[in-house]
């Protein structure tokens, strides 16, 4: 039997536990609410995140992982980058600016790179001054030949099409290139006082196709050019990137609109 006092002992100490007992059992509710919160802030988290990811990839289900998904947006910007490069490179190949790669280089055992190929413009009716550039400087047959094989130089007559296709004009280029192998005609060009800048960057397109030379230069028929100082002016400027040399300046060539040059 347990005497009056211990009775009220027991009870003394069950009293006091039980502010104990609720201060805890309220912490832990507490605590079970805020991980409960943390959690489930977590999960909505991530799935916003994989259904931005699905949205941006355009993927019709969840990417694997973050990582993969990023690697997945990357590679879509940048086949969205190649298809603007790509259609820009068309656009600019169809205008006579851009050239299909040449196959040819410097080395061992390849074709030596020719130093200039020289375009020579003319037209219907200048064959007295075409014999005249023969005889001066640019050579025929064999010793045209020599020049290219030994001095890196290629020379050609630039000329076009008449409006009148098939006519006699275009009969004796015809007759004439028969002879000497020395004309590049154009046939897509019609020769007109009026085309002349046309004319001009459909001659570099197809020199730049044909020949992958160190440098492109265009002279006119009435014009005397000495091979031996165009040579050595040009050879020293192999080292120089980008290089331009004619009556605007000789330098950097700008592609900005904004910088006008001044002869």
């Amino acid at each position: 039997m347990q005497s009056r006092g211990s009775n009220q002992r027991l009870s003394a100490m069950l009293s006091g536990s039980r502010p104990s007992t609720l201060l805890f059992a309220m912490f832990s509710i507490v605590a079970a609410i805020y991980v409960a919160g943390r959690l489930w802030q977590d999960a909505q988290n991530r799935i916003y995140l994989i259904k931005e990811l699905d949205r941006i990839t355009g993927q019709g289900k969840s990417a694997v992982s973050v990582a993969d998904s990023l690697k997945i947006i990357a590679c879509k910007e940048q086949q969205k980058k190649l298809a603007a490069l790509e259609m820009e490179l068309a656009a600019a190949r169809h205008e006579g600016f851009v050239t299909k790669p040449s196959s040819r280089a410097s080395g061992t055992g390849l074709k030596k790179r020719p130093l200039v190929v020289i375009g020579i413009h003319t037209t219907f009716g200048q064959k007295r001054n075409r014999d005249a550039i023969r005889k001066a400087w640019m050579s025929t047959g064999a010793a045209l030949k020599k020049m290219e094989d030994e001095k890196g130089i290629v020379v050609r007559f630039i000329i076009g099409r008449s409006a009148n296709q098939g006519d006699s004009l275009d009969r004796a280029i015809v007759n004439e290139n028969r002879q000497t192998n020395d004309f590049i005609i154009l046939n897509d060009h019609v020769e007109a006082p009026e085309e002349l800048s046309k004319k001009t960057k459909l001659f570099f397109a197809h020199a730049a196709d044909n020949w992958d030379a160190e440098f492109y230069a265009k002279v006119n028929d009435d014009v005397y050019v000495n091979i031996d100082a165009l040579v050595t002016t040009l050879e020293a400027h192999l080292q120089v990137p980008r290089t331009y040399i004619g009556c605007m300046k000789s330098g950097e060539v700008f592609s900005d609109v904004l910088v006008q040059l001044k002869t």
